[in-house]
């Protein structure tokens, strides 16, 4: 009976957030207390919720933190000059445009958080691809496939939900599996360079004098460019918004583009008008919160903070706690400059914290009920013999197709668990059912239960669809790419 309640747990829950009945935050703490008075062991439920808070704590203070953190650094200003090296490398050359749209996007997203990435890549990017004529298919997707592979930072999502649904910590999951990630990356750079070949081969390289001013692209007109529509200038608005600097501005489309507002992450991105090129928000280069005489006090920060982390010198929740409060002290000494930073990012910061701390009640019922051990006992007896000792290779499979078809809410709270326990039987440790469940990531960033991909689509005016078919056989080779590596290394 257990078993049939757990799945119907997990089902319930998946279902109501696929179809969007009820926030993910809310299904995590109504659905397994409602299961929990079905078992009958509502009058523990309360034992079971601050366990799971007890052991949830440090995940969602290094959250909250490292959010903070890195919307400051954005704010003050820290990644202006990679935005602007990256438009002088990449000049009108098709291959380098490719390649420095998954530069960009990696770098950002050291943020964790993706539709910041999209939208600071594609403001960049974009007018050059218009004016180029190139694919923006290959853009979206290029940046997608970069930001998947980042976003496996204990910071960015998954290796925190992995670390929370198996209470692991989450420095022992990444650190080892840095280098079958940077394998991924590099696998990404490598197929940005095989599809600028591609675009270059088709376009050619093109004579642009180019000058960069601010953070725009502006470029001098030659006979043939005169028959072109005028470059779109890059619209560069004032910080604020969820914490990483920037407000929505919506687009001047012309008519019949269809283009959705910069904002608002609408699917229906529209078709490629080559008769505009639209405004997008960025980057301002006088935005008020810059801080350009602390630039190399904020990047040395930045290069000891991640070294610490990889070092595991302190507790990554303790070195984002000491590394937000520096920056914030240093570059904001006011109080009310400070409070302005902070309400910036505060809902970015609640939204994750609020996840993790819901998290408790649905991992805290599935393991004091016994639902998780019936289940694993369950999926034990149904799994060949011959495959249980291989339980973290099956796992990095199935996390391709089930993150992409479910949300990382689901996935990790709902089904790693259950695996966990499942590989537990057979010798498979957590940490490696852990690192499995992150092989994933690149294809899961461009599901379509993914809010952050329609700011992408929709930003580069791009059917969904054109996208996804672009797309799926290349995130896929990559999360194959690193599951290959996780295992050629012994990490997985």
């Amino acid at each position: 009976m257990l078993t049939i309640l757990g799945f119907a747990m997990i089902a319930t829950f998946l279902v109501l957030i696929m179809l969007k009945k009820m926030s993910p935050i809310a299904a995590l703490v109504l659905i397994p207390a409602l299961f929990c008075v079905f078992v009958g062991k509502g009058a523990k439920l309360g034992d079971y919720v601050l366990d799971g808070v007890t052991s949830l704590a440090p995940t969602a203070a290094m959250l909250m933190f490292a959010i903070v953190y890195f919307g400051v650094m954005i704010d003050v200003g820290l990644f202006d000059p990679v935005v602007r090296g990256i438009l002088k490398f990449c000049k009108a050359d098709p291959l380098r445009i490719v390649i420095g749209t998954a530069l960009l996007a990696a770098i950002v997203s050291l943020d964790g958080d993706g539709s910041t990435t999209f939208m600071i890549t594609v403001s960049a990017m974009y007018p050059l691809y218009k004016r180029l004529k190139m694919s923006l298919v290959v853009m979206t997707g290029v940046a997608a496939m970069a930001n998947g592979v980042m976003n496996t930072l204990p910071w960015g999502g998954p290796t925190a939900r992995a670390a929370t649904a198996l209470k692991l910590d989450a420095s022992d999951i990444f650190v080892p599996m840095i280098p079958a990630l940077a394998v991924g990356l590099l696998f990404v750079f490598v197929l940005a360079y095989v599809l600028g070949r591609r675009e270059r081969t088709r376009l050619g390289v093109l004579t642009l004098d180019e000058v960069l001013v601010g953070g725009h692209v502006q470029e001098k007109e030659t006979e043939k460019d005169r028959e072109q529509a005028e470059l779109g200038e890059t619209v560069l608005v004032g910080a604020g918004g969820s914490g990483a600097g920037r407000t929505s501005a919506p687009a001047t489309p012309s008519a019949g583009s269809g283009a959705a507002a910069v904002g608002d992450g609408g699917s229906d991105g529209g078709a490629d008008d080559d008769t505009s090129d639209d405004g997008f928000q960025g980057l301002d280069p006088r935005r008020a919160t810059l801080r350009p005489k602390l630039y190399w006090f904020n990047a040395l920060l930045t290069v000891v903070l991640l070294t610490s982390m990889i070092m595991e010198w302190l507790p990554i929740p303790v070195l984002f706690l000491l590394g937000a409060a520096l920056a914030l002290t240093v570059n904001f000494p006011h109080i009310p400059d400070q409070k302005a930073r902070l309400a910036a990012h505060a809902d970015n910061v609640l939204n994750v914290s609020g996840m993790v701390f819901a998290a408790a009640v649905f991992t805290g019922v599935l393991q004091g009920t016994g639902m998780v051990d019936h289940m694993a006992t369950w999926m034990v007896d149904v799994i060949p013999a011959g495959m249980g000792p291989h339980m973290a290779l099956v796992t990095g499979v199935l996390s391709l197709p089930l993150t992409y078809f479910m949300s990382n809410d689901g996935f990790y709270f709902g089904v790693l668990p259950v695996l966990a326990e499942a590989g537990a039987a057979h010798g498979v440790t957590p940490l490696e059912m852990a690192r499995a469940s992150l092989v994933g990531q690149p294809l899961h960033m461009s599901s379509p239960l993914v809010p952050a991909v329609y700011v992408l689509v929709g930003m580069a005016r791009v059917e969904f669809g054109d996208h996804t078919r672009f797309v799926v056989k290349w995130a896929a080779c990559t999360c194959l790419a690193i599951l290959g590596a996780g295992v050629l290394f012994g990490i997985i």
